[in-house]
């Protein structure tokens, strides 16, 4: 299997300052599943294009671990249409030109923390082959439970006045709901359930009471009014532990009946 690196992986992977903590755990995957790890062409030359001469130097020795495309597919006609529409600056051409090699089956996965790309491999069918690091951990510990050393961690109810918002962990929120900051502070007086690994949160878990009052009119199918218990917010970082991805539940907003015996899926989950 062929894993094509985005250029944003390999800066983040060879930088000397760690920006993305999980960065050392995707290629401990990519290692233990024998992926092998491709770099573009266009990756090279924009690391060339730094200012810093020592960091280009620096860069090119250690590119050599990876495995360099020694030649680029044409641009498939899909791919150029999408470019034409989409792409204003070189950067936008370069990272379309990347993902060209994914439409044309040259690699098998590409892994990007672009949402440029994301949002591009989407509109070409090929969303499915696309990865962040996030969504890649998720995919091969699902697939490789077997290979997963689990830790337990024990999980603290901690007020949101008490909870480190300014924390890398909730950066993903900031970045998918704008308005995360302000609705977190005015829950301060509010409980949600965390885990930390050393001094890092890597789970949080906030659970909210709604009574019969609750509106649910935005709901399909709609609810009956009913005392429930709803999911408001839940991610788990990929660092080895079970539970539920942030992919997985991007965008629950999950209601349970508190009462009652067996429930239909229908009953018990809203649709997302």
């Amino acid at each position: 299997m062929r894993a094509l690196l985005d250029t944003n992986i390999i800066i983040h992977r060879e930088a000397s300052t760690v920006v993305q903590p999980t960065i050392g755990k995707l290629f401990a995957w990519l290692d233990r599943l024998k992926y092998e790890k491709c770099v573009h062409p266009v990756t090279l030359e924009e690391i060339k294009q730094h200012n810093d001469e020592r960091v280009r130097k620096a860069f090119s020795v250690k590119l050599e671990a990876y495995s360099m495309i020694k030649t680029t597919a044409p641009m498939a006609d899909e791919v150029e249409s999408l470019s034409t529409s989409m792409d204003n600056t070189p950067n936008d051409r370069n990272d379309t030109i990347i993902l060209n090699e994914l439409f044309c089956n040259r690699v098998d996965i590409l892994i990007s923390e672009d949402r440029g790309i994301l949002r591009k491999a989407d509109l070409l069918g090929i969303f499915d082959r696309v990865f962040t690091i996030d969504s890649f951990l998720e995919k091969v510990v699902s697939e490789n439970p077997e290979l997963v050393d689990y830790h337990v961690l024990s999980v603290k109810k901690e007020l949101f006045g008490n909870t480190n918002i300014e924390s890398q962990f909730f950066d993903s929120f900031r970045s998918d709901y704008p308005g995360f900051d302000s609705w977190f502070n005015r829950k301060a007086d509010e409980t949600a359930y965390l885990c930390y690994q050393d001094s890092s949160i890597v789970a949080f878990l906030y659970l909210k009471v709604e009574d019969h009052t609750e509106p649910y009119t935005d709901i399909v199918p709609v609810f009956a009014p009913a005392r429930r218990l709803k999911i408001g917010t839940f991610k788990v970082e990929i660092n080895g532990f079970k539970g539920c991805s942030r992919r997985m539940l991007k965008k629950s907003s999950c209601r349970v009946d508190k009462y009652a015996g067996p429930l239909t899926e229908e009953d018990r989950w809203q649709r997302w």
